[in-house]
């Protein structure tokens, strides 16, 4: 049976330049020096189906330095309606003294209750979380992990049991980065077909 995949891939290359693939995007905040930085990211994921959560960052990036330092870090998962708020987190810093992002100050923002850190006003999800372990080595980048100690959602987007899911994504799309480089809105989802008998 021949496979689907007839192209082989340079792995001189970073094998995810040279295709696309779906993932979430978030907003990553931490405390520095006499203010905050707050940095967009989509290489995250929850850690198992407990509450951890973790994230790929660079020792070259202050927000790797920051959570070092503060032992905490917050994470915003923007509404659709706050791609450009997003993007502008990305914002490069300023020359010289300063060495920080003007544009942070420009941004709706609200403070996090367990940590010092800010949040995207405009996200559907924010947590809060302690540092929990850091793993370098993964080439030049490493993976920072975290214990949620607090958690806040926009009750649009909060799951019940009386709630049709297809209907509610429907009205509200998940923001989603498809790297390398572009964005979607989630709102089509399908019941995934499990098999019978399927536990997690």
């Amino acid at each position: 049976m021949e496979t689907k995949c007839d192209t082989p891939l340079d792995l001189s290359i970073p094998v995810w330049d040279q295709t696309f693939i779906v993932a979430p995007l978030v907003v990553i905040g931490t405390r520095e020096m006499n203010g905050y930085d707050m940095a967009p990211k989509h290489m995250v994921s929850p850690l198992g189906f407990d509450n951890f959560f973790g994230f790929v960052c660079t020792p070259d990036h202050s927000t790797y330095h920051n959570v070092i330092k503060e032992k905490c870090f917050s994470v915003s998962f923007p509404l659709p309606s706050a791609v450009a708020e997003t993007s502008l987190t990305a914002s490069p810093r300023s020359e010289g003294v300063s060495s920080i992002k003007p544009v942070i100050s420009e941004l709706q923002t609200v403070r996090a209750e367990k940590i010092d850190a800010l949040l995207l006003q405009d996200a559907y999800l924010q947590l809060e979380c302690a540092m929990y372990k850091i793993i370098d080595g993964f080439g030049k980048n490493s993976l920072i992990t975290g214990t949620v100690k607090a958690a806040r959602i926009n009750s649009e987007y909060l799951k019940t049991s009386d709630t049709d899911e297809q209907e509610q994504l429907q009205k509200n799309g998940l923001l989603t980065y498809i790297a390398p480089g572009r964005f979607t809105i989630i709102n089509d989802t399908y019941n995934f077909p499990y098999p019978k008998g399927f536990k997690r």
